[in-house]
């Protein structure tokens, strides 16, 4: 005898047709899950998740020293990136120690460039880093996930004679 609706118990129901209610709900609950992952990986990094970036940069540097600190904040494999976030570091003459979106720029003095604003932003984070220790600082930068200018809000600290920052775009 197969499986049909009974007035009497209407929660049985075809054999097939719970199958396929079971399928199309695990499949609901697949592209649910899809599509919350895809809008996370969407999503820029918030204010808070670059302050503990930085902070926990920093505390890493302190721990392991600065050689292994500016070698794993630059690495590609860093526990220093997520998403749109990375940290950089800066010596207080401009010069990049670690860079986790380019490696090309470590060694390099940058204190003389310009957003496309025209503002110094390198000077203007070491007068910072020197002065207040712990700030944020607006600029406009290259997005690395949507290769765009767009305005970037960096938070920095520093750490002896320099400033460990990570930055989110608005």
């Amino acid at each position: 005898r197969g499986w049909s609706i009974n007035p009497q118990r209407p929660w049985r129901t075809d054999f097939k047709d719970c199958l396929m209610n079971k399928h199309v709900s695990f499949a609901t609950v697949i592209a649910a899950f899809a599509f919350a992952g895809i809008a996370h990986a969407d999503e820029g990094a918030s204010p808070a998740e670059a302050t503990a970036m930085v902070k926990k940069g920093v505390a890493f540097i302190k721990a392991q020293g600065k050689d292994k600190g500016y070698a794993e904040i630059s690495s590609k494999a860093s526990q220093f990136k997520d998403r749109d976030l990375y940290l950089v570091v800066y010596g207080l003459d401009g010069t990049v120690r670690a860079h986790g979106a380019n490696e090309k720029m470590i060694g390099k003095n940058l204190i003389e460039l310009k957003d496309v604003d025209g503002k110094a932003f390198v000077k203007e984070r070491v007068e910072l880093a020197a002065s207040k220790g712990t700030f944020w600082q607006d600029y406009k930068f290259t997005n690395p996930v949507s290769k765009k200018i767009e305005p970037k809000s960096m938070y920095c600290e520093k750490l002896e004679d320099a400033a460990v920052c990570g930055g989110i775009y608005k």
